[in-house]
C-alpha cells in the first residue's frame, strides 16, 4: 500500500484503526509527523452518534479517540508493524461547542503531549469550517 498523504482511501485508513464499520468515525488522513496527525470525518445519516440529525458529543468523543489511533496506526504502518489495540484510558477534559449535522466534514487535529511506556497524553481540537467546535484532552492507552 501507498503511504502518500493525504488520503481518503477508505480500505487504507480502515487498516490503520481497530474499529470497524459502522463504528468507524474516520475516513481521512491529511497530515502527519511524530507529535501530531490532520484527521476528517464526514457525518453520514446512517451514524450511530445520529439523534434527532445532530453528531452526538459521544461521537464526538469517539471521531476525536480515533484520531489518535490513527496516529498510532499510521506510525505502526510505517515502521511496518502491525497496529496495537488502544483504549481510551482517562478523558481530562472535553468542551463541545456546537453539534455537527449531518453531511457536515469534521477536522480534527491531535497534538501528542507526552508519550511514556504505551500511555499517550494528547490534547485534540475539531473543527466545522474552520471553526473550533470541540476540544478535549485524554489519556490513550496501548495493549
Amino acid at each position: 500500500m501507498e503511504n502518500r498523504l493525504p488520503t481518503s482511501d477508505t480500505d487504507f485508513v480502515e487498516s490503520l484503526i481497530p474499529q470497524r464499520y459502522p463504528f468507524v468515525m474516520v475516513h481521512e488522513l491529511t497530515e502527519y509527523s511524530e507529535n501530531h496527525l490532520l484527521s476528517g470525518f464526514e457525518i453520514k445519516a446512517e451514524n450511530l452518534f445520529i439523534q434527532d440529525g445532530l453528531f452526538q458529543a459521544s461521537g464526538l468523543i469517539e471521531h476525536q479517540a480515533q484520531s489518535v489511533a490513527l496516529h498510532t496506526g499510521y506510525k505502526y504502518y510505517l515502521l511496518g508493524k502491525e497496529a496495537p489495540t488502544g483504549y481510551i484510558g482517562a478523558i481530562k477534559s472535553f468542551e463541545a461547542e456546537v453539534l455537527p449535522k449531518i453531511g457536515d466534514q469534521l477536522k480534527s487535529e491531535v497534538t501528542i503531549l507526552n508519550e511514556v511506556m504505551g500511555v499517550t497524553l494528547v490534547d485534540i481540537v475539531t473543527k466545522l469550517n474552520g471553526k473550533v467546535i470541540a476540544k478535549s484532552q485524554m489519556k490513550t492507552a496501548v495493549k
